[in-house]
């Protein structure tokens, strides 16, 4: 594989339509937001996203969903301990450096082992720091979030009496506009492995984002990846700053209660010296 060939930026702009992207178990399950009411998205979400989609691409993947375990563990730690390529490190290399090698979340967003991570004992805590950092996604607006009573009729145990009477409730956001910034540093990529074909596999991760992702509070075609602009700078260091990346992502509201993407102006407004983007 190919070394990184510069410092990476993107934006990525969802919508999401009647559904509920990411849910607060401290608050019943409600769409996260914010206290001034704007949506909210965390960035464990995401990256959670990311991981299945590396899974579903055929990558090997270290941090997996106990519904989505396809080596048969369901725990970190077993899926340490049970590693080959951890249990025979290749000469001079490093438990860290095999990890790497062998799960490509790991390269990518950094793990920490906090158990023994070989037969020898050795790799108790250690902490390897990833290339790709992102934001929790933020809504261009606030949000409304609409609350539905709903009902159970059906016993989920033998002997229960349950009635029509029996209430839950399900939310879900009517729209809103959510904003995905992130980056990938060279330096650190330079230290997992991560290289420029790995680059491309979290390109299109993230463009295909919600693909086999529908649940009941996200039905098929509630949450669409909008538009994602993506920066390949030529440097490892830029002159031109992350944040001023970021930020020559221009989005105005066009009317004051959006309901959907084209009731949003969205311009490109590029820093002097910042290389073009490739939009998809």
């Amino acid at each position: 594989m190919s070394e990184l060939r510069g410092k990476i930026d993107f934006v990525m702009l969802v919508s999401v339509t009647n559904a509920n992207p990411n849910g607060d178990p401290l608050n019943g399950n409600r769409p996260r937001e914010s206290y001034d009411g704007y949506g909210e998205i965390s960035d464990v979400c995401i990256k959670r996203k990311i991981r299945n989609r590396f899974q579903d691409m055929g990558e090997r993947i270290f941090v997996q969903s106990n519904d989505r375990s396809d080596d048969g563990y369901t725990s970190l730690s077993m899926r340490a301990k049970n590693s080959e390529e951890l249990k025979s490190l290749k000469e001079g290399e490093t438990v860290a450096e095999a990890a790497c090698r062998t799960w490509i979340d790991v390269r990518t967003f950094g793990q920490l082992f906090a158990f023994k991570a070989d037969t020898k004992g050795e790799g108790v805590s250690m902490g390897i720091r990833g290339p790709v950092s992102i934001h929790p996604a933020m809504s261009v607006s606030p949000i409304d979030i609409v609350s539905l009573q709903i009902t159970k009729s059906v016993n989920s145990e033998p002997g229960e009496k349950r009635g029509t009477d029996t209430m839950g409730m399900k939310h879900r956001v009517s729209y809103g506009l959510y904003v995905v910034k992130g980056s990938v540093n060279v330096q650190l990529a330079e230290k997992t492995g991560f290289s420029q074909e790995d680059a491309e596999k979290l390109k299109e991760a993230l463009r295909t984002l919600f693909e086999n992702d529908a649940s009941s509070a996200r039905p098929e075609g509630s949450c669409e990846v909008e538009r994602l602009y993506w920066w390949q700078h030529a440097e490892k260091t830029p002159a031109v700053s992350t944040a001023k990346v970021h930020r020559s992502v221009k989005i105005v509201p066009k009317k004051e209660r959006p309901l959907r993407f084209d009731d949003y102006e969205v311009t490109l407004e590029l820093p002097q010296g910042c290389v073009e983007p490739e939009i998809l």
